[in-house]
């Protein structure tokens, strides 16, 4: 599995607009018993990823170090520190997909799309996850596409659908 992305030493500044998102968001749930799980969830809900320019100010809301914003944004891969592809393909990598050819249609679908998990494709189109279980077992290997569950896939039937996807 290719490394998590990482923030640079520097720290990227928000546009006055992101930055109003951001505290706004953070004092929704500051009352809350340790918001700061919450808090990221709904930063990237709102914005698609978190930005590195985010890290700061939450961390200066929440009263807490940069470091400790920073090592929950990249403990957890449900959070992404870039922006996502205009389309997301989650590839379950469970056990039940394993065994039905989970591990070979992810390596078709990283050929076809040219990218890893965790990444995006050069014009923005797809983003690539891993995810463990999408609760289709009956019918795996399982991915979905833009929340959308797809089951029983095949090398062509994967290709179909990007090519749906692609043309929407």
């Amino acid at each position: 599995m290719p490394p998590r992305p990482t923030y640079t030493g520097r720290m990227e500044t928000l546009l006055p607009s992101d930055t109003t998102v951001v505290r706004r968001i953070v004092a929704e749930h500051k009352g809350r018993p340790g918001p700061l799980l919450e808090v990221l969830h709904a930063i990237q809900a709102a914005m698609g990823f978190i930005p590195a320019g985010a890290v700061p100010v939450v961390a200066e809301e929440l009263n807490l170090s940069r470091a400790e914003v920073h090592g929950v944004v990249t403990f957890y891969h449900y959070f992404r520190t870039a922006r996502p592809g205009a389309h997301t393909v989650s590839l379950c990598q469970a056990e039940a997909c394993q065994s039905m050819g989970a591990e070979e249609l992810a390596a078709h679908a990283r050929q076809r799309l040219g990218i890893d998990f965790h990444e995006t494709t050069a014009d923005g189109k797809f983003s690539l996850e891993p995810v463990y279980c999408l609760g289709n077992c009956a019918c795996s290997p399982a991915a979905m596409i833009d929340g959308e569950l797809h089951g029983r896939l095949t090398a062509d039937a994967f290709d179909a659908l990007i090519r749906e996807t692609a043309s929407t």
